[in-house]
This record gives C-alpha cells, structure tokens and sequence, in this order.
C-alpha cells in the first residue's frame, strides 16, 4: 500500500552523498527528531529534474527552512556518486542527496514508476513531502508527466 499521511516512513537503506564519499544511513535514523522536506525525482541530470525540481529547492531552501525545515533531502534511484556530481553541478550546501540505488526505499514507499520506455527501469515516481521526526506530514505525488504538486513553490505554500 502507498505510503499516507501519517504513516511512519520504512526503514530502509539509503546512501548519502558526502564530500568524502558515500555514506550509508538507515533511514529511520536519518529523519529521527528533525523536519525534513523530501523530494524525489525519476533521475538525477534528467531533463525536469535539472531544469525544474532541484533548482526549485535550491532557490526556496531559505524561505523552507524559514517555516521550519530543518533540512532538504533530495533523492532518485541513482547511485550516489550520480547523485553527488548533480549536486555538485546544479544543486547546493542547502540540499542532502539521499541516494536509492536499488530502489529500496521507493518499492518501500509503493512509488515505483516503470521508466523501461525510456531506458531507465524501475525509478521512483516525483513527488514531495514533509517528514516530521520521520512520520509523514505532507504527500504530493505527480501524475504521470507532471511537475506542479511536487515542487518547492507548492511545498512552500502548503507549510
């Protein structure tokens, strides 16, 4: 069952993308006792991800962590080299990349999408939401193509 609001999130294992290299993190322990925004793309470099979703957050990181956002974490089913060379490109010291190689924690949450169409394989869909002491605050997943509910303006206005 896709995961609601008010649902703990899974405990699955992600991978952070750090200065020094990977580092792996339980995700239980991740967004334990902090207010997370959570936004997850189909793939990092990809055409919406770079042009829209990520430079979204970046632009609006002072004003969500302004209405209590302890902290953005960004994430795709991309390793985590991929996800630190795109926040490295395009993203900034406001945002975490979670990286979920293996797609663990989007087949946790049921927010798969099948992107075999366009060579990518099992990805997860976009979507956003806010994550308090690691239980589901806010939800905002896309229809198939879309990029509204999910963005940093939407996020922003629903705080």
């Amino acid at each position: 069952m896709t995961i609601a609001v008010g649902d703990k999130l899974p405990d699955v294992k992600l991978v952070k993308a750090t200065e020094n290299g990977p580092e792996a993190v339980q995700s239980a322990d991740y967004f334990k006792g902090k207010r997370v925004a959570l936004f997850s793309v189909p793939g990092a470099f990809t055409p919406t991800c770079s042009a829209k979703h990520l430079p979204g957050f970046v632009e609006k990181a002072d004003e969500l962590k302004a209405k209590g956002i302890d902290e953005i974490v960004g994430t795709a089913v991309n390793d985590p080299f991929v996800m630190g060379a795109w926040n490295k490109a395009a993203g900034s010291s406001d945002i975490t990349m979670l990286a979920d190689g293996n797609a663990d924690f989007a087949k946790a949450l049921d927010l798969t999408m099948d992107g075999s169409g366009f060579g990518l394989g099992l990805r997860g869909q976009r979507f956003s939401m806010v994550v308090n002491d690691g239980v589901v605050e806010q939800l905002h997943v896309e229809a198939p193509g879309e990029f509204k509910v999910s963005s940093a303006d939407y996020l922003l206005e629903n705080l």
